[in-house]
């Protein structure tokens, strides 16, 4: 039987440091999906089951992206603090909800890039609000789309004249979804949480519903927001599909792993992000989500990306307790 214990070497409190620190990871109704388990001088990535969404995400595909941004940021997090790292994903066919394991494999000397990222992590947020009409230089989309490229996934960038059809994909996807009991009774568990969980999306986050290029999740239900929409209508806002060839979970975990630096990115670039998954929960919306992709490939995510009003004036999200989502472990 395994035994729990506490870090004790330098290698093993970086690992708890990472781990700490991918708490900042987003995902899929802040339900942060994910466990960790230190085992000597590995990091081990596990999927939990507990809070899987059994409505919105039935095939566990937001699931295991949310888990990949997790990874990235604890990448990011051991990167800054000078360790290389080597990386075993979907390795163990025995334990499915094991999603990967880190492994230290020497130090480096931290980048100023490795520790821009590492400093966006705590500043990121999900910006729901409405976007201004300042566009994204056409740069900077690039610079997000070659570092989607590098993580293993690609970012498509939707042309003006399928902004419609998304339109259409995420408006099909929200009244199916409201249209459905389950639904609305898994979205209010989520959004109606007690303080000391410390995940879902409290109604101090959600936003007030209104005219916008492309429809935003009403997590409250009709019922008051805490943010207000604002003035602007997204009029600059440029939205991405991330995607990969595959529509499995060694794809999935990948594009979670790209979706995080990505957003991490922007941050550095002094873009808002939000991830919007509602095309991608219902199948015949994602079928319309997938007939964007020029290219091919199987839509994972689509990001509204663009200039909001600082980070500053949103509320941060609720993030799990540390030792509600770490292990430390010897033995067998």
């Amino acid at each position: 039987m395994a035994i729990r214990t506490e870090p004790t070497t330098a290698p093993s409190v970086a690992l708890a440091q990472a781990a700490r620190q991918a708490l900042h990871a987003p995902s899929v109704l802040n339900t942060q999906p994910w466990r960790w388990r230190i085992a000597g001088d590995t990091l081990e990535l596990w999927a939990d089951p507990e809070r899987q969404l059994d409505v919105v995400d039935s095939a566990h595909r937001l699931l295991t992206v949310s888990c990949g941004a997790a990874l990235h940021h604890a990448l990011v997090a051991l990167a800054g603090q000078g360790y290389r790292t080597r990386v075993d994903r979907l390795a163990d066919p025995e334990h499915p909800f094991k999603l990967a394991t880190i492994r230290l494999d020497g130090r480096l000397d931290p980048t100023a890039a490795d520790r821009d990222l590492l400093a966006a992590m705590s500043k990121r947020r999900t910006d729901r609000r409405a976007f201004t009409d300042e566009t994204v230089p056409a740069a900077h989309l690039r610079q997000l789309t070659e570092v989607a490229r590098r993580n293993g996934s690609g970012l498509h960038l939707v042309r003006f004249d399928q902004i419609p059809m998304l339109a259409v994909a995420t408006a099909q996807a929200a009244e199916a979804e409201l249209a459905d009991p389950a639904y609305r009774s898994e979205l209010g568990r989520w959004t109606s949480r007690p303080a000391e969980a410390g995940d879902g999306v409290p109604h101090s986050v959600a936003v007030q519903q209104g005219p916008r290029r492309i429809p935003v999740r009403d997590h409250a239900l009709g019922g008051p927001a805490g943010l207000e929409i604002g003035a602007d209508h997204d009029g600059g806002a440029s939205f991405a599909l991330l995607y990969g060839p595959t529509d499995t979970p060694d794809g999935w975990l990948r594009g979670g792993e790209a979706l995080s630096a990505v957003l991490l990115t922007a941050v550095t670039l002094g873009l808002s992000t939000a991830p919007v998954s509602d095309p991608i929960e219902v199948p015949w919306p994602r079928a319309l989500t997938r007939g964007l992709l020029t290219e091919g490939g199987e839509p994972y995510l689509v990001l509204r990306i663009g200039y909001g009003h600082g980070p500053e004036h949103l509320p941060p999200a609720p993030r799990r307790r540390f030792e509600d989502v770490i292990e430390w472990w010897t033995g067998a």
